[in-house]
């Protein structure tokens, strides 16, 4: 400082208090900022999973009301307990999983970016068993038949 308490540009810290950032501290800061964005990236993962649960809470319980609809229609003399309802949800769920993940696959071996309904059955086909799998495919495209055909 000058006598007239302004600083000068000849006024400086000497060597060793000059605050100039380290190389090795630029990288790390690089890191921990990429580290940041990763967890920004983890929490949008987590909200988006726990809105996924919301919604699966929804789609369970009219999962469970399609399954109580279907029983009424086809047997209607027939109730079925809150337990083998689940038991139920939980293997429909089950096999749309792997009829999903398999046709994804099915897409990606033949570089479509779309799952049609051929991926569909060649799904059907690889995941059931034997006359499992012809009736679901007749049943299949007898639906989609019906539904192009409306």
């Amino acid at each position: 400082m000058t006598r007239d308490n302004t600083f000068s540009t000849s006024d400086r810290r000497p060597e060793s208090l000059q605050l100039e950032p380290k190389p090795e501290m630029t990288d790390l800061k690089k890191e921990l900022l990429e580290n940041i964005s990763d967890m920004d990236k983890l929490n949008s993962l987590k909200e988006q999973e726990i809105d996924t649960l919301r919604s699966s809470d929804r789609e369970l319980e009219t999962e469970i009301s399609n399954l109580q609809n279907v029983n009424a229609w086809v047997h209607p003399d027939i109730g079925i307990s809150s337990k083998a309802m689940g038991i139920m949800n939980s293997f429909i769920n089950d096999i749309f999983e792997k009829l999903a993940q398999e046709s994804s696959r099915l897409a990606r071996y033949n570089k479509k970016p779309t799952i049609t309904s051929r991926e569909i059955q060649t799904a059907v086909r690889l995941v059931l068993p034997g006359e499992l799998a012809k009736h679901a495919v007749s049943e299949g495209t007898k639906a989609v038949t019906k539904f192009t055909s409306s």
